[in-house]
């Protein structure tokens, strides 16, 4: 079994006393991958923002690296590896791309030239400010600022919502890339199962705050019933081609 880079054991957290997370357990490897599916509401959200420490923990621990983040605050979290794209994205827009990137980078393997390669788009927009951006740009600025402190997990909460289907695509192999050539470990919310479990090596489905499936994303490919039965998701086709 390959090291353990993030554990999560029994977590139960959410906000004030209102729990939204229930005994939430699992494991992240080096260079592993995991879809985190659910409907609206079955606290995706809320587990990414409890790992980067945003909610109130009632209970669990968290650990990266082999290091004990559960009572760390949010600005050592991300200094310890935990990168975070939330839905809102939050770039300056009144910083240039270069201004975005650079005001943030801690001189890890995520260089300003690492990152422009990854985005050629951005390259070409370096000059522009944030607010001058389309939204898949802002989008792959938000991805590219987070990777710039050097990440050790990458948290991207539905990277694609609202995008068009061109830009889907491109985020889709930018991530692809990251997980597959940088080995990046990633953890992806996505309301759209058939987009990323093609990408993804492992998959947890969340039922009101509980975990009622962990394991291989390919098994849920290959049993369409287990997505139907949680998701309600019916027969959708892969980006590879298959059903389910």
């Amino acid at each position: 079994m390959s090291e353990a880079l993030l554990e999560v054991e029994k977590l139960s957290a959410g906000y004030g006393d209102a729990r939204v997370l229930d005994d939430v357990s699992f494991r992240l490897d080096q260079g592993g991958s995991l879809a985190l599916l659910g409907r609206n509401g079955m606290g995706k959200t809320t587990l990414l923002t409890s790992l980067i420490g945003l909610t109130r923990r009632h209970g669990g621990r968290i650990r990266l690296a082999g290091r004990d983040l559960t009572a760390v605050p949010t600005h050592r979290r991300a200094l310890a590896g935990l990168g975070w794209v939330p839905q809102e994205r939050d770039i300056f827009p009144s910083l240039t791309v270069e201004e975005n990137l650079t005001a943030i980078a801690t001189g890890g393997a995520w260089t300003l030239d690492r990152v422009y390669d990854l985005f050629p788009r951005l390259m070409e927009r370096r000059s522009n400010m944030g607010n001058q951006l389309s939204g898949g740009e802002q989008q792959m600025l938000a991805i590219a600022r987070a990777l710039m402190l050097d990440p050790k997990v990458l948290l991207l909460d539905e990277p694609m919502e609202g995008l068009a289907p061109l830009i889907v695509q491109e985020l889709f192999r930018i991530i692809q890339r990251m997980i597959e050539r940088d080995g990046l470990a990633v953890i992806l919310v996505e309301q759209h199962a058939h987009q990323i479990l093609p990408l993804t090596r492992d998959a947890m489905i969340l039922e009101r705050g509980r975990v009622v499936y962990s394991g291989d994303s390919r098994r849920l490919i290959d049993e369409p019933a287990l997505l139907d039965r949680w998701l309600g998701v019916g027969a959708v086709e892969l980006d590879d081609g298959t059903s389910a």
